[in-house]
Order: structure tokens, then C-alpha cells, then sequence
């Protein structure tokens, strides 16, 4: 290699930057050692701009284009290194390239729940979480406020601050707007436009950078709310709980009348229901006891309890018991108690009762020839 191939190498006559990726901000073109010769080709491509730094202070910005490097494109370089009458030989300078395009589908959201004092529920948490997108505008100021000396900067490395500006300044809107929290989702347009202007006047003209787009996705309650609500809304749609519980109680009803494997315990269960159901109908069209005087009626003075499932109902009058015996609701076999015994004793085996628990006749006997 001659002395001249030698010294051509070691110019830099062409500098670009062929981006193939879709998040870096800031590429510093690769000079090394080596020195940018008069006449070399700037190629700019669209969504880019070029930046000449000379010892630390920012020299000329150059816009989509191609450009033969001469004193007369480059004047703020030519001031910095003193070209009076334009320049011969090579010379040395940092050349970044920013990229103005979008970067898209970046997120953000609350990493702490935002405590916020709702009108309907009190006090209450909420998370949130969306996406926005990052463009750069002013690289001058980028360059001073965040890149520095880094040959690369990634749009990961400025997303960290941009979140927590956007997480901040969410929470104060919410705190300071008075939003029912069950009207956010109606509002998500506005306040993800509110958002974005808010956390754009912090970072425009500081880090040069502009947020085309910002968008709420979703703002959540703690679980445990989420699934009190449900329980709310399914009580809304049930509407009157009376009427409810009075359809609930009677398929039970029939559920234990259709499986007679339960024996005792079934009918005994089925007697429980048929008496609550009972109480619910008689007191339809009464008035309520907090709207009435009308003191409650007093208790019946025999007291007896029936063992359903291994749980005790009751107490109930002993007309009731009798009135269960008679509808076959209580069988022989189903367990009693009341004060007057010495504890849980089957229904047949009880004096008051078991008279009402008439043996089966046996079949008659066969015709005489």
C-alpha cells in the first residue's frame, strides 16, 4: 500500500447511517481516529438529523439531504475552529445522528396503586396503564440534557423518565379533576389528550423531545373491589331479594322432594324451607317492624328443634311438628329435641307424637277357596 492509500484510508469521505432498528434515538457515527477530509459526503436520510459536536460544543445541524462538507455549509464549525477564509485539510468533529421518526407502542403505567378519595366509595386504589409514542425534535437539546458522551441511546434508556413523568402528572389530574372512579372509563380520550399536553410541556423544550400520542388503555380497582362490585351489580339485577329468596327456596324444595335417598334428613330439610317459606309469604303485606309500632308476636311456649344434616332448625310449635308429620315432611326417624326431653330423640319414639306415625297394615290375607 503507497503513502496516498495509506492517507485516504485513514479520511473519511462518506458519513451516513443506515438504521435498522425501530428504537434508537441517538447514533454516534464511528470516526475513531480518524479525520473527516474537506469535500467528504454527508448523506442525511429522511427521519434523521445530523449533528456536528466539536470539543464538547454543538456545531451545525443538518436536516434529510446530501451535503459536500465545505466551509460554507458549516459555519458554526468553521467559527468554533477559527476557518477565517474556508479550509484545505482534514479536519476532526463528532457527528451524531438523531432519529425524528416515531417510536411507537411504548407503555407506561402505575408500577403503586394511586390512593384517591372517590365520592361514592371513600377512600380507594386504582392502577392504570396505556401506551404512547416518542418523537425527537430539538436534537441540540437532547444532546445536552441526555445523551452526552453515549454512542448510542436507546428509546428504553429515555422511556424510564418519561414514565414516571407520565405516572406523576396522571395522578395529580385524577386527584385534581373530582372523577367518580366509575366515570373514568367514559373519559379515557380526555384524559389520555389531557395526559399527553400535561407531560409534553415538561419535556419539549428541556429534552427536545414531543409525545405525538399518549393513550389510557385500562384504570383497574384491587381485586377485592372488583369482586364486591360484581356482587352489587348481581343484587341489582336480582332486584326484589324476597321474591328471590322465595324462588330459591322452593327449588330446593323440590330438589329434596325428587331424591327420597336422603331419608330422614331430606324431609326434615324440606319441612325447615316449607316453614321459612311460610314465614315469607305471611309476611307479605305486613307492615315493617321499623315502620310499625306493633310490637313482634312472642315466642311459641313449647320449643322444639328438628337435627337436619347435622345442623339444628328451629324452634317451632309443636302444632307445626304435628303439621310436618301429617304432610310427610317429618319421617319416624327424624331427630327431636325440645326442653322436656333428655336429649335428641327420633320423632316415633316421642309420647306427644307418636300416635301420629300409624303403622303400615300389613297385606290381607289370601281369598279362602
Amino acid at each position: 500500500m503507497g503513502l496516498f492509500d495509506k492517507l485516504r484510508g485513514e479520511l473519511i469521505d462518506i458519513i451516513e447511517w443506515i438504521d435498522d432498528t425501530r428504537n434508537t434515538l441517538v447514533w454516534r457515527f464511528p470516526r475513531y481516529q480518524n479525520e473527516i477530509k474537506n469535500g467528504a459526503q454527508l448523506i442525511v436520510r429522511p427521519g434523521q438529523m445530523a449533528v456536528f459536536v466539536h470539543r464538547g460544543q454543538i456545531g451545525d445541524v443538518f436536516e434529510p439531504g446530501n451535503y459536500e462538507l465545505k466551509a460554507d455549509n458549516l459555519p458554526i464549525l468553521s467559527t468554533l475552529m477559527g476557518w477565517k477564509y474556508g479550509f484545505d485539510s482534514p479536519f476532526k468533529s463528532e457527528v451524531y445522528f438523531v432519529s425524528t421518526r416515531q417510536i411507537t407502542d411504548l407503555k407506561w403505567g402505575t408500577p403503586n396503586p394511586i390512593m384517591l378519595r372517590d365520592p361514592e366509595f371513600g377512600p380507594i386504589r386504582l392502577r392504570a396503564f396505556g401506551t404512547y409514542a416518542l418523537k425527537a425534535v430539538d436534537p441540540k437539546a437532547l444532546l445536552k440534557e441526555l445523551v452526552g458522551t453515549d454512542g448510542v441511546v436507546e428509546a428504553d434508556e429515555v422511556s424510564e423518565l418519561l414514565r414516571s413523568m407520565i405516572n406523576s402528572t396522571f395522578a395529580d389530574m385524577l386527584g385534581e379533576s373530582k372523577l367518580a372512579a366509575l366515570d373514568i372509563a367514559a373519559n379515557y380520550r380526555d384524559i389520555g389528550e389531557k395526559l399527553r399536553k400535561a407531560v409534553l410541556e415538561k419535556v419539549d423544550d428541556e429534552y427536545g423531545l414531543d409525545i405525538p400520542q399518549l393513550f389510557v388503555v385500562n384504570v383497574s380497582f384491587p381485586e377485592e373491589v372488583e369482586k364486591a362490585l360484581d356482587k352489587r351489580t348481581s343484587m341489582g339485577v336480582i332486584g326484589d331479594m324476597n321474591k328471590f329468596q322465595q324462588f330459591q327456596m322452593g327449588n330446593a324444595m323440590t330438589a329434596a322432594a325428587e331424591n327420597p335417598a336422603n331419608g330422614g334428613a331430606a324431609a326434615g330439610m324440606g319441612m325447615g324451607m316449607g316453614f321459612a317459606m311460610a314465614n315469607q309469604f305471611s309476611s307479605v303485606g305486613r307492615p315493617s317492624p321499623v315502620a310499625s309500632p306493633v310490637a313482634p308476636p312472642p315466642p311459641p311456649t313449647e320449643a322444639w328443634h328438628i337435627a337436619v344434616g347435622g345442623q339444628t332448625q328451629g324452634p317451632y310449635s309443636a302444632a307445626q311438628i304435628a303439621e310436618g308429620i301429617g304432610s310427610g315432611q317429618l319421617a319416624g326417624g327424624t331427630l327431636l329435641w325440645s326442653p322436656a326431653l333428655s336429649g335428641w330423640t327420633a320423632a316415633n319414639q316421642v309420647p306427644q307424637f307418636a300416635g301420629r306415625f300409624t303403622p303400615t297394615p300389613p297385606p290381607p290375607p289370601p281369598p279362602t277357596p
